[in-house]
């Protein structure tokens, strides 16, 4: 881990620097306590300071939300072309995360806040970061990991697996079910072998296993999903091989999925990566390594939202023909409407192409 510098109290101080989002430790800290104001805070954070507290955590959090109305209150996203209203959103909100990501708070060698009425951080945050060192972290990432703790212990409800999915911090949570349940309703091919790509929960291949496939392989690249698949197929009484690979493991199946992320385009975070595939990585390797994995008479099934399409980023043409260069044809495609609250809301920059999007199961074979 990199280390953060600032001066407190006439002396120099250092701890070491936690941020997944990514972003460099901060060269210019100022020590802020309970008397800054709103106003004051984003000023200095827009002339590139960062703020560590020193006051009540609570205030923190009030401040933290009071910038974040002030900077949201100034954004302004254009109308007319999907393409470039997409991409003034996502400028917003990376300027967005980068404002915020300057009020920052300690954590002692324990991972614990030493902050008057803090909570008891110490677990959810020694899920992600090892103890045993002075720290500051941004309070809207440790915010992000206490709400994905109470995520974690809580669970989802997912009807279509018989119980509880538990999602891990840094895991992209199925709290939209409509893909699961295409995965849950769709025609087996074949009960013998299936593989789920890029597990992330797990809840594909626990779907998969409680429709009585004999034996299901589950892959992803990162080391927090696989540990959160096994979690979770262990709680539910599912026999499923959780499998670190990069897409596909060894062998064939008679049904391969994947639900790659659905929206081209850079990650600016760690849970980003559940839904920006930097130019078609995963879609396109699994895409184009399918056919040699799959059994005679099996399928692949491509879960994929078409709201890259509504947005400009990607046409159906451009899909189909990746279908064509990669040998395989269409056997089938089913649909689901989104039902989560954004496809509602009037006020979202996004609102038009969340409003008309479909989540497909394709139904692909080799020619």
């Amino acid at each position: 881990m990199s280390g953060v510098r600032w001066a407190e109290q006439g002396r120099e101080q250092a701890a070491r620097w936690l941020c997944e989002g990514g972003w460099p430790p901060p060269e210019d800290v100022v020590v802020v306590d309970d008397e800054l104001t709103a106003d004051t805070a984003l000023r200095l954070v827009r002339e590139g300071s960062s703020l560590l507290w020193r006051g009540d955590f609570q205030n923190a959090r009030q401040l933290l939300d009071a910038l974040g109305r002030r900077v949201r209150r100034g954004a302004k996203t254009p109308k007319g072309d999907p393409r470039a209203v997409f991409h003034a959103y996502r400028d917003a909100r990376t300027r967005e995360a980068s404002l915020l990501g300057r009020l920052l708070v300690p954590l002692d060698a324990g991972n614990a806040v030493p902050l008057r009425r803090a909570p008891d951080v110490r677990q959810a945050v020694g899920r992600v970061y090892e103890p045993g060192e002075p720290s500051v972290i941004p309070l809207r990432e440790l915010l992000g990991i206490l709400g994905a703790e109470q995520w974690r212990e809580r669970g989802i409800e997912v009807p279509a697996v018989g119980g509880r999915i538990h999602p891990h911090y840094g895991v992209f949570a199925p709290t939209r079910q409509e893909y699961v349940d295409l995965v849950a309703q769709a025609p087996l091919p074949s009960k013998d072998v299936a593989f789920d790509i890029g597990t992330g929960t797990g809840v594909l291949a626990a779907v998969l296993a409680r429709r009585g496939v004999g034996r299901v392989v589950a892959t992803d690249a990162d080391p927090r999903a696989l540990a959160c698949a096994q979690e979770n197929v262990e709680r539910l009484g599912l026999d499923v091989e959780i499998v670190r690979a990069d897409l596909f493991p060894r062998g064939r199946a008679g049904v391969a999925v994947c639900n790659p992320p659905w929206l081209p385009g850079k990650a600016a975070s760690g849970l980003d990566h559940a839904v920006y595939d930097p130019g078609g990585r995963m879609l396109h390797g699994y895409l184009d390594r399918l056919r040699a994995h799959l059994l005679p008479g099996g399928e692949g099934w491509l879960v994929l939202s078409d709201l890259a399409e509504h947005l400009g980023l990607r046409t159906r043409e451009e899909l189909l023909a990746r279908f064509d260069r990669a040998g395989l044809r269409v056997e089938d495609r089913l649909d689901a409407r989104p039902v989560h609250p954004r496809a509602a809301d009037t006020g979202d920059p996004l609102h038009a192409a969340r409003a008309a999007e479909v989540t497909s199961l394709w139904r692909l074979a080799p020619t």
